[in-house]
């Protein structure tokens, strides 16, 4: 996961630390709902996750590494966005984990 472009702008604008995207992405019940549904291009992709040192589920969005032929980032994939879940994603994500 490389979030060198975008780590300013999840903690600055959503309270979310890099790390904590990551445990929400890694955690044995994370639902990856490919693409996004809110997604317009269809290139990304929605995480939802539970995170323990954030205490909380999270929504994090992806980008795949071959979005951009010139640059690659460190990993698979690009993070691009992340962000408490909501009622709607909180829902997915615990019929998912049944």
């Amino acid at each position: 996961m490389d979030w060198q472009k975008r780590a300013a702008y999840i903690r600055s604008r959503h309270g979310i630390e890099p790390g904590w995207a990551d445990e929400a992405i890694n955690e044995d019940h994370a639902v990856w709902l490919t693409p996004d549904p809110a997604s317009r291009s269809g290139r990304s992709v929605r995480v939802i996750g539970y995170s323990p040192s954030a205490r909380d589920v999270l929504v994090v969005i992806l980008v795949a590494a071959d979005v951009d032929e010139t640059e690659r980032p460190a990993g698979e994939w690009w993070g691009a966005n992340a962000w408490v879940a909501g009622p709607r994603d909180r829902r997915i994500y615990a019929e998912e984990d049944r």
